[in-house]
């Protein structure tokens, strides 16, 4: 947790609280569901809380904004965000309906509002758009770009956001040749730039803008 305050500090007690009990939650469900690696359990706060919120250390995301994780997994990178913008929405969508029974629980067990699950795969969403799409590396730039892309709204719903609406992903290593498979121009941001700690070393962040 103290990796977590050594990069934000600016959360009430109630996200503290809730960022705290990550911790427990998640030992205790990895015992019954291998939602994380078993080697990275101990380091929770940094492999995945903290990746997570690069995403919250790089982009301001407007009250009421909408956004899907695709492939959310145990709930990364939903969960930690959704706790850090309490005022945005998320919907958390996954194909291993066991995994979305851990992200319900933890997120009632914290008492998180802001956050739906859907038992899916992203490319059956129908008649729903979003602002933004994020994700965690559970695909190639290409097909998260082709899922992502049909369940976004073409510009921005509010006037005062700064943000054109798109897929912000996280990713690794070397992606010369990935981001040309995708057609796309992403802009990149090196994680180490916002958090300087050696887990962040190529690794990155990318936005798709729709």
């Amino acid at each position: 947790m103290e990796i977590i305050l050594k990069y934000f500090s600016d959360f009430t007690p109630g996200q503290l609280e809730q960022f705290q009990l990550l911790g427990n939650l998640y030992k205790e469900w990895n015992e019954k569901i291998n939602v994380i690696s078993r080697k990275d359990i101990d380091s929770l706060y940094e492999k995945h809380v903290l990746h997570s919120l690069s995403i919250a250390a790089a982009f301001e995301f407007e009250p009421g904004t909408e956004i899907i994780d695709i492939g959310t997994g145990g709930g990364f990178p939903g969960i930690p965000l959704a706790i850090f913008f309490p005022e945005v929405k998320f919907h958390l969508a996954d194909s291993i309906a066991k995994k979305l029974k851990v992200v319900d629980t933890v997120a009632e067990a914290i008492g998180l509002k802001n956050l739906t699950t859907q038992h899916t795969r992203a490319e059956e969403i129908k008649n729903r758009k979003f602002d933004f799409a994020v994700s965690r590396a559970v695909a190639p730039l290409k097909d998260l770009w082709k899922w992502s892309r049909p369940l976004l709204h073409s510009k921005p719903r509010t006037s005062n956001s700064q943000l054109q609406p798109g897929l912000i992903c996280l990713k690794g290593g070397d992606l010369a040749k990935e981001i040309q498979e995708s057609g796309t121009r992403p802009h990149m941001i090196e994680i180490t730039e916002l958090f300087r700690e050696d887990f962040f070393k190529e690794k990155y962040l990318l936005y798709v803008r729709r």
